[in-house]
């Protein structure tokens, strides 16, 4: 079997914050890195959402009993579930793959998993912003998880109780306190759970530039194209093919998110993935500030105050990549944000789209594909890209530079979909 160099040149598709990291890890590598994109570094799905780093957002989308809420999160008012017609196919199996990830076991496996990806990320974002000028941009934080009915607000529920067990420190408070804590928040929210040792981005968009502007300083080439094909031309060497022109690639990772499916079916490979969109709203001269990251527990939505204004992102819509934005998010999610913040200004606002690239295990797939060598894979981040981000890239860097992980990577490989 061809052993490629592990000082080889890596080809990256895709300039998202996945690939900008791992073309940073790399880079401290000393291994000469190529990132091929059709849109501007780090502008795609990381950039619109909420911001937040927590190491502690290690909790899957799929919980013991999941099953029962989804009727209501897909026909209360704020509609924050929902699937497009043109995806109903698709869903059903990934679906019952998602369901059957709910049971506890399975739940504190992939709790155990993610807890390696976010742990290390704000440690690793100061280590790349260090030097940019722009370290300010990652802020220490807590995490609000605010609810309105106070007696759902409990420690002991399973997504808490594994963050306690495996280390966070989190504080239940009533309104009272939660109104010291966040006086823009509404009266309504009569508790809160409080998870502390988080950060957020002051503006993930910019976090995206700056990297990228740092990667380029330690040597990375950017092209800009549209990636049609790869494919294998013998002795581990690909050819990723693009719009402009063809690029023989000594070695090719794929952090191409909600995009790289279609890449891998040209090869035979299928993976269970979904586009599962998310929308924000950012309002521009908001007339209130947060401290912290705030969680509307009951819209399933997140609030931070951004360099640009205060930020409202969340809605989970399974649809085809393909598909256009729904408008009428924009006007639910202003909405919602008029009931989180009462003085609120929304005279300002800017309406945004991204796709998620989400997996029904929440866990993303890292490492080579043993039926491709040369090929190495790092995207499927769901809801938490930002976050594990830096770590999924120091896991990539290490498979390519051969170095021992201390981590078992079974649970992000592809053969577990098999």
């Amino acid at each position: 079997m061809h052993q490629p160099d592990p000082k080889a040149p890596v080809t990256i598709l895709g300039a998202g914050i996945v690939g900008i990291c791992t073309a940073l890890s790399l880079l401290e590598r000393g291994v000469q890195v190529t990132i091929i994109d059709k849109g501007e570094p780090g502008q795609e799905t990381s950039m619109g959402n909420a911001g937040v780093v927590s190491p502690w957002s290690i909790i899957p989308q799929s919980l013991p009993g999941t099953w029962k809420s989804i009727p209501s999160l897909m026909l209360r008012g704020s509609r924050p579930l929902s699937i497009h017609p043109r995806a109903m196919l698709q869903i059903i199996p990934w679906g019952l793959r998602f369901l059957r990830n709910g049971n506890e076991r399975q739940v504190r496996a992939t709790a155990e998993a993610m807890s390696h990806l976010c742990g290390p990320s704000i440690e690793l974002y100061q280590r790349h912003l260090a030097g940019t000028g722009y370290e300010g941009l990652i802020t220490d934080s807590m995490y609000v998880h605010a609810f309105r009915d106070d007696s759902r607000a409990s420690l002991t529920s399973i997504d808490y109780q594994i963050r306690t067990e495996m280390g966070a420190s989190l504080e239940l408070v009533g309104g009272n306190e939660l109104a010291k804590i966040e006086p823009a928040l509404s009266a309504e929210f009569k508790a809160a759970i409080l998870i502390k040792g988080q950060a957020r981005i002051r503006s993930p968009g910019r976090l995206g530039t700056v990297l990228a502007e740092k990667a380029r300083q330690l040597g990375a080439i950017f092209r800009r194209d549209t990636v049609r094909r790869i494919r294998p031309v013998g002795a581990g060497q690909w050819c990723v093919e693009c719009d402009g022109e063809n690029i023989q690639a000594d070695r090719v990772v794929l952090s191409m998110g909600a995009w790289s499916p279609a890449l891998l079916k040209g090869l035979g490979v299928n993976v269970p993935l979904m586009a599962e969109r998310g929308y924000h709203v950012e309002f521009n001269d908001p007339g209130v500030e947060i401290n912290n990251s705030v969680m509307d527990v009951d819209a399933k939505v997140v609030a931070s105050s951004m360099e640009a204004g205060l930020r409202v992102a969340g809605q989970a819509e399974f649809a085809p990549v393909d598909a256009p934005a729904n408008k009428r998010r924009g006007m639910q999610l202003t909405k919602i944000a008029r009931t989180i913040f009462p003085d609120l200004n929304t005279e300002r606002a800017q309406f945004w789209m991204g796709r998620r690239p989400s997996f029904p295990d929440s866990l993303p797939v890292l490492g080579e594909v043993a039926s491709h060598p040369g090929l190495t894979l790092n995207f499927g981040h769901s809801h938490y890209g930002l976050m594990m981000a830096p770590s999924s890239a120091e896991i990539t860097a290490r498979t390519l530079c051969n170095e021992n992980q201390n981590l078992s990577l079974g649970p992000y490989a592809l053969h577990r979909f098999a």
